[in-house]
């Protein structure tokens, strides 16, 4: 069954993230989609490079996996939970719960922002 949220195409920043995280407002997302398999590549920030992988569920729920390069050198990596939700003017607004599976192992929690 195909997702109710079709990602392919959507540009993200993040709006909100922990302490822990990463990812700024500075950090940009380009969204891809074939089927249920969504992937994006992303930088900016403290971020040189990174990518993420993820199986999109019926409502459009992310599994994901990141990894990035941040602009200290270090390789980082990570697994997160992605809630859509669409916004009135139809971009969507993504809601994350992540965790390292690198350096300290922490928890988070981020919210991105399509960007039009």
């Amino acid at each position: 069954m195909d997702p109710s949220i079709d990602y392919d195409g959507r540009r993200f920043h993040a709006a909100e993230n922990s302490a822990s995280g990463e990812v700024s407002q500075k950090t940009v997302f380009d969204y891809h989609q074939e089927g249920h398999i969504v992937w994006a590549t992303y930088r900016g920030g403290s971020i040189a490079f990174g990518t993420l992988i993820a199986t999109a569920d019926a409502e459009g729920l992310l599994d994901m996996r990141y990894q990035h390069v941040n602009t200290a050198g270090a390789l980082m990596t990570g697994v997160c939970e992605t809630t859509p939700e669409v916004l009135p003017d139809g971009r969507l607004r993504l809601h994350e719960r992540w965790r390292w599976t690198s350096g300290d192992q922490s928890e988070g929690t981020s919210t991105l922002e399509e960007i039009r």
